[in-house]
């Protein structure tokens, strides 16, 4: 698997220095090198790449702003290059893949294009199967049904896994494993795990599409919550009921969300 990859940095040296480093890495290809936001605009729709490395700070256009003159199209992974540590939460709110500080170590560039592979694995394994299904629709309906298994494997991975949340000027990397509880508050979420609680600037909406559907399921209009770790439902009043999770916290089940509980009835 080849990492098509384009640099960005207005600093020459900056760009050779990451173009030695990288050179060790030999399922890197860089594709191109662009000294200015708005050449990696042009760049970037003409050649989708896989990965981007980006300066943030470039006269004209900023690397922030290069993400946002590519809305209209499949973005690529981005990992953000600076010389300052000011950028940091920024880039992690862009669901950037990493952040590196200048100059750049070893040791946390081959660490960032492990986290880069796995991406790519991943997001290339579903759309495999997608094209598979295709094929099959056309020419052996008969074996869509005998894939359906690995295919909902495969979707499953498009899910974060890790969700870098900003909290009290701090940025925490958080295991969605660990995530027991989402409540809505405006365009808030407060993400609860066992032990500690915080805050998200996210809609409900927007964070429903990270999660696997499968595990975080809304209970209440305002309220997601982890099945896997619901330890026992207690009936209530009204058709509603409440779940136990781990921590023993107890989450109100409205009547307009009861099929949820529906899957722990067997």
């Amino acid at each position: 698997m080849t990492i098509r990859t384009i640099l960005v940095d207005d600093e020459t040296l900056a760009i050779q220095g990451l173009e030695l480093r990288l050179r060790t890495h030999d399922d890197v290809e860089i594709i191109d090198k662009c000294a200015n936001g708005r050449e990696a605009i042009r760049s970037i729709k003409t050649h989708k790449p896989d990965l981007v490395f980006l300066d943030i700070q470039m006269p004209g256009f900023d690397g922030f702003q290069v993400i946002q003159g590519l809305m209209e199209v499949e973005p690529p992974l981005f990992v953000f290059v600076t010389a300052y540590l000011d950028h940091a939460v920024r880039a992690f709110e862009a669901q950037a893949v990493d952040y590196l500080v200048k100059p750049v170590e070893e040791s946390r560039l081959a660490d960032t294009l492990d986290r880069v592979r796995q991406r790519m694995s991943e997001k290339r394994g579903v759309g495999e199967v997608e094209k598979l299904k295709e094929v099959l629709a056309e020419f052996a309906p008969d074996a869509i049904e005998e894939m359906a298994g690995d295919g909902e494997t495969m979707a499953a991975n498009r899910f974060e896994k890790l969700i870098n949340i900003k909290d009290r000027g701090k940025i925490f990397r958080v295991d969605v494993d660990s995530i027991e509880i989402v409540e809505a508050a405006g365009d808030y979420m407060c993400i609860k795990t066992g032990d500690n609680t915080l805050i998200l600037r996210q809609t409900m909406k927007d964070l429903e599409k990270r999660l696997d559907p499968r595990r975080f399921q809304r209970v209440h209009r305002s309220t997601i919550v982890n099945l896997d770790l619901v330890r026992q439902v207690k009936p209530h009043t009204n058709g509603e009921c409440f779940l136990v999770l781990d921590s023993g916290s107890q989450v109100k089940v409205s009547r307009s969300y009861r099929d949820v509980v529906a899957r722990f009835v067997h």
